[in-house]
């Protein structure tokens, strides 16, 4: 899948496991909202971080040089990353890097966030399972998996079926958020201080 795709995404999964679960009495800060959207696009785009040419890198001044170091040591595009010991490996890398930062950011909810990237890393395996190379779900096993079964029926990256795709996505958020515009604007105003 393209970064758009992956970013969009992490955003609606996101949207849906808030929406389905929601806060409760729990009140979120504006802070922990903006860094929590933050986190979750990052972790949309972290398991691509094995590829030396993923936007990721690409948007840093010497991205290129790192890309390709990261690549050789995660093994090449699509293999520790992208299965479930990576998101392992990531989920306890960034609860630690957000432990480092809690005092510095003492009215986020480090934990919020940290949910936030992972359902963003999540969704990226989601995703890409659904391409026609599959994800290496159970890394050590050298099997990649991939929905449909059939590969002539998934998704190959950046064709016409992965943009129409995005663009039923965007529809359907747009219906529902016209639909739902009361009760997310309730959600808004009573949980969001």
């Amino acid at each position: 899948m393209t970064a758009r795709t992956h970013d969009l995404a992490a955003f609606n999964a996101l949207a849906i496991i808030v929406l389905a679960v929601g806060s409760g009495d729990h009140k979120i800060t504006l802070s922990t909202l903006l860094i929590s959207l933050l986190a979750n696009q990052i972790g949309g785009i972290t398991p691509d971080i094995d590829q030396p040419t993923a936007p990721f890198w690409r948007n840093l001044p010497v991205g290129g040089y790192f890309g390709k170091l990261i690549d050789k040591m995660l093994g090449g595009h699509r293999f520790l990353t992208h299965s479930i010991v990576g998101l392992g490996l990531f989920a306890f890398l960034s609860r630690l890097l957000l432990h480092f930062l809690q005092p510095i950011m003492r009215s986020v909810d480090t934990r919020l966030v940290w949910l936030a990237f992972l359902i963003g890393m999540v969704s990226h395996l989601i995703m890409d399972t659904l391409t026609k190379e599959g994800v290496p779900w159970l890394l050590p096993l050298p099997m990649k998996f991939g929905f449909p079964p059939f590969k002539l029926l998934r998704i190959t990256t950046g064709k016409n079926i992965e943009r129409l795709l995005f663009f039923v996505i965007v529809g359907l958020d747009v219906w529902y958020g016209a639909s739902h515009y009361n009760h997310l604007l309730h959600l808004f105003h009573t949980q969001i201080v």
